[in-house]
């Protein structure tokens, strides 16, 4: 018999590629990196947007005007060709402003119908300039939006096709009726202005976008993130349920108010972040989207050093990125202050809480990078220890 008359190798077998996770991938390819390399120093702020959209949830945005707040929200918008609405919100804005008039034609005929056309309930990205000037009629019209993504008025309900609302204020909430509204906002991060060092750059690309005439095609849309969205509760989150409790139980030990609403919607941003980084399973690296959980400025830094504890063990074939970044440049006056603080509340806590919050005090002192700052605060947590029974005090 001859070599041709041989039966040929069978085809080595190929692993078909999941369309979800191809979704995925194209995403990051053709929508998150661009808009990286379009926008200096916002790679942080572009990815929680990525997370967040995917996930269904809500995200707001700390920063002064002029930080390119609105016009990263505005192009990830345009990329996905999605309907967008956007508002500057004031103390006298008025419910129609946002949601529309009510249509004449009908009302003549005594109906209450809203005219939505162009505005919120037709969109499905929205962003709300100055969230915290919410007056009391546009937080009671926006609570129901932005948690149940139903737009309720009189005896007129429908379902809206919000995938996210992106907020945005250069302050955080003080009156308490506004609590209700910020705590629809499951990621918060803040969108500063770009560093010294890095002006150049923001000048030479801003010039490239001035010039720019029309935004460079993708070939997805908003229709493809919502299939993928869907696919959320495929993603197994066992390996990762006990260390985010114990993650969640720390954080609110620590003053962080994470209500029960948050902790069971932060899962779906669990699961997006797993997507994203080409995973069926959540595995530790995901626990970076807990850095952004914060309820207070103050708060920031030990947030970030306690989530850095667990992800500095992660262990993955295919980590989220964004849990390689370490922890950023620790202000000694606020350990300082906190420490103060720490004090001053010292008799009113129990003594597990005060040693748990000391500890994260003095791993937030140790990553401070002036040595005499660093070794002035360390001395303040040196004396506080003092004050546990002796052998409590860490090596």
């Amino acid at each position: 018999m001859t070599d041709s008359c041989l039966p040929s190798d069978p085809p080595a077998p190929t692993n078909p590629i999941d369309p979800a996770l191809e979704l995925a991938r194209r995403l990051e390819e053709e929508v998150l990196r661009p808009m990286k390399q379009a926008f200096v120093h916002k790679d942080d702020v572009i990815e929680l947007l990525a997370v967040g959209l995917l996930a269904g949830e809500n995200v707001f945005l700390l920063g002064p005007p002029g930080t390119a707040k609105s016009a990263v929200v505005q192009e990830l918008s345009t990329r996905l060709e999605s309907s967008y609405f956007d508002y500057l919100l004031t103390r006298f804005t008025e419910p129609n402003e946002l949601f529309g008039p009510f249509d004449i034609r009908k009302l003549r005929d005594g109906e209450l119908v809203t005219n939505t056309q162009g505005m919120l309930p037709e969109a499905s990205l929205v962003f709300l300039d100055e969230l915290l000037n919410a007056n009391s009629a546009i937080l009671n019209s926006l609570l129901m939006v932005l948690n149940e993504r139903v737009f309720r008025r009189g005896s007129e309900l429908r379902k809206l096709p919000l995938q996210m609302v992106v907020g945005a204020s250069n302050h955080l909430p003080e009156d308490e009726a506004l609590r209700a509204l910020f705590d629809r906002f499951s990621l918060r991060i803040v969108c500063g202005a770009v560093p010294a060092d890095e002006l150049e750059g923001l000048m030479e690309l801003g010039w490239k976008l001035d010039a720019r005439k029309e935004l460079p095609g993708s070939s997805l849309n908003m229709e493809d993130i919502r299939q993928l969205s869907t696919r959320l509760h495929e993603v197994d989150l066992s390996a990762i349920r006990e260390p985010y409790i114990q993650l969640v139980l720390r954080l609110r030990k620590l003053g962080v108010p994470l209500s029960d609403r948050r902790v069971v919607r932060m899962q779906r941003v669990l699961a997006a972040s797993a997507i994203l980084a080409g995973r069926w399973h959540a595995d530790v690296s995901d626990l970076w989207v807990m850095r952004h959980v914060w309820d207070r400025e103050e708060q920031m830094e030990s947030v970030a050093q306690l989530v850095q504890e667990y992800l500095q063990d992660a262990l993955s074939a295919k980590p989220h990125p964004q849990a390689a970044n370490q922890v950023k440049e620790v202000n000694a006056e606020w350990v300082y202050r906190d420490l103060e603080a720490l004090e001053q509340s010292w008799d009113a806590e129990s003594p597990e809480l005060m040693r748990e919050r000391l500890q994260v005090l003095q791993s937030r002192a140790e990553w401070i990078r002036d040595e005499e700052q660093r070794s002035y605060v360390l001395l303040k947590s040196a004396q506080l220890w003092k004050r546990f029974p002796e052998g409590d005090e860490p090596a």
